[in-house]
């Protein structure tokens, strides 16, 4: 391992200010992902600055009815609390669907969010990867790429974003706070990561120095219903092939409203817009909802080894949304 700096910031503002003058350091919390890519050689930074006991540990609800997340709540926690699992199910089962026990107990809401991805080029330092070294190649697209992008991929980039917890938090119009050296911002879920595009390097539109401090969860309707579906190789402790997370609202046989959002399938959380607009207002039947997974997955470009993904795709969304159609209220 290469020598670097640490340093444990007192503050929000403290952490931001260490950092701005570190152009290669890096935010410390969990470390579940960050040590793992500093063991490997992949992550380098000449800095950590710690903001694990910064005052960002809380689960607060606000005035309206929003559950404020600190950004330092571990994985296990959140999943616990009562309030997540009576009105947000599909968070708490997305995050007890991950990793392992041990891990959850450290993982932090923010680090989830940014974790990158496990692709195995990106991870192994004797190849290509355009998302560690911009511009070298992506022997990804012919290569090993079974657990890889069908949606929204590049010729730079095929890899997938690894977090469950991502995927439901873009299914309930989460609302990231940070904090950065040019002040506070709130960033949709939905528009924190990127999609890879000519630069795979870039995981989010965070800028250097920019931390998380908090993710809010809107209200959702009374009567709304959610869920987490996840496909993978192993029973636990194994990375998503593809899940989803779905937030419906029934009425009278038919679907008032419905979020939807796949793990597994692309460079970030993908909301199913398409599907989600064809289901407005449809019969809550199995017949519509496979009509509309095939029409999200419309534009699906598979590779050779992930073309499996697609009617998996379809199955699992549809049984996904079966059963919150299907649920008692």
């Amino acid at each position: 391992m290469k020598p670097f700096r640490y340093q444990r910031a007192r503050d929000v503002r403290g952490a931001v200010d260490m950092l701005a003058q570190a152009p290669h350091g890096a935010f410390l919390a969990g470390g579940t992902n960050l040590v793992d890519l500093m063991r490997l050689g992949v992550a380098t930074p000449d800095l950590l600055v710690d903001v694990r006991r910064l005052a960002c540990d809380r689960i607060e609800e606000l005035p309206d009815g929003t559950l404020r997340i600190g950004a330092t709540v571990s994985n296990s926690e959140l999943a616990a609390d009562r309030r997540v699992r009576r009105r947000y199910p599909v968070l708490s089962q997305a995050l007890l669907s991950g990793a392992s026990g041990q891990l959850r107990n450290l993982a932090t809401t923010g680090g989830n969010l940014l974790q990158r991805t496990r692709c195995v080029y990106f991870q192994d330092l004797t190849t290509p990867c355009n998302k560690r070294e911009p511009g070298s190649g992506c022997p990804a697209r012919e290569g090993y790429h079974r657990e890889l992008a069908i949606l929204g991929w590049s010729q730079a980039c095929v890899a997938t974003h690894p977090s469950d917890m991502a995927v439901a938090l873009a299914a309930l119009d989460a609302v990231v706070r940070t904090r950065g050296p040019d002040g506070e911002r709130a960033v949709p879920l939905t528009e924190l990561h990127r999609l890879p595009g000519d630069e795979p390097e870039r995981d989010t539109v965070l800028r250097h120095g920019e931390l998380i401090t908090a993710v809010d969860l809107p209200p959702l309707p009374p009567a709304a219903r959610s869920g987490y579906r996840k496909v993978r190789d192993r029973a636990s402790y194994a990375f998503a092939l593809v899940s989803v997370a779905a937030v419906v609202e029934p009425a009278d046989g038919a679907v008032r409203d419905v979020r939807i959002a796949l793990g597994g399938v692309a460079h970030k959380p993908w909301r199913a817009s398409t599907a989600e607009q064809a289901l407005r207002g449809a019969p809550a039947t199995a017949e519509r909802f496979r009509a509309a997974a095939e029409a999200e997955l419309s534009a699906a470009r598979p590779l050779a080894g992930n073309a499996f993904k697609i009617p998996l795709v379809c199955n699992t969304l549809v049984a996904t949304l079966v059963g919150l159609a299907d649920e008692p209220p």
